[in-house]
């Protein structure tokens, strides 16, 4: 059994790597069992697909760079930073990721939402875990739980989630060196001060 399951997350880590390296739509059900070690049979008695392989690789690489960010913010003493500041962090630290090692899981996001307007069983799955990805920017970004504050989760998340897939483009069509944490800081820290209610007279 242990080995069964050792299988299971093999193919999960091999699938992570194909879509990094080779991308979604290029990652083929021989390159996961050649970079997992593990059989071409194993896909189908664990995941039923490639395709369903890679949609769950998809889901946990994000949640991967999620729970990294967590550590970072932790390692450097920022958990009590205000929101702002929490922001600049978190820009700063994926802006970084765009360039490593693991860029080409952003990328990989670009093409998903092109692959998803023909692919209904990529469709589904995407617009499944919306939620999960919305309350998920929400305490990331604001500290704001959604088992706490559902409606509150859902609205800001919303809009971060439109705000991260905006970044990852824009990241890519350039030019170079405009995007930076600070630029993006200040240019959120605009938007709440001319967003915010007038003082009371």
């Amino acid at each position: 059994m242990l080995a069964v399951m050792g299988n299971r997350e093999d193919l999960l880590t091999g699938a992570k790597r194909c879509l990094i390296e080779k991308g979604y739509a290029r990652t083929t059900a021989r390159d996961i069992a050649a970079a997992s070690g593990v059989s071409l049979a194993a896909i189908g008695y664990h995941f039923g697909s490639k395709d369903a392989l890679m949609n769950q690789a998809v889901f946990e690489s994000v949640g991967d760079w999620a729970d990294e960010l967590e550590k970072v913010m932790t390692a450097e003493g920022r958990a009590d930073a205000t929101a702002l500041e929490r922001f600049e962090l978190i820009m700063r630290q994926t802006l970084a990721s765009f360039e490593g090692p693991n860029g080409g899981l952003w990328t990989a996001q670009l093409e998903l939402l092109s692959l998803a307007q023909h692919n209904q069983e990529l469709h589904d799955f995407l617009a499944g875990i919306q939620d999960l990805a919305e309350s998920g920017l929400a305490e990331l970004f604001l500290g704001i739980s959604a088992a706490d504050d559902p409606e509150s989760a859902r609205a800001a998340g919303t809009v971060l989630q439109a705000l991260f897939i905006g970044l990852i483009a824009k990241h890519y069509l350039g030019p170079p060196g405009r995007l930076t944490s600070e630029r993006l800081a200040e240019g959120m820290r605009i938007i709440a001060e001319r967003m915010a209610p007038p003082p009371a007279t």
